[in-house]
């Protein structure tokens, strides 16, 4: 049996600021940090 795991992105700084990213790597913001590490526990 195979298992597909989606996971979505965590929170980008600009995603926070409502701003679109396009080509442009932005990093996480403290809560996408948070995010990120949780969904890796799973």
């Amino acid at each position: 049996m195979v298992t597909l795991v989606l996971i979505r992105h965590g929170q980008s700084i600009w995603n926070a600021e409502n701003k679109f990213t396009g080509w442009t790597d932005i990093g996480l913001s403290e809560k996408g940090i948070k995010e990120a590490q949780d969904a890796g526990k799973k």
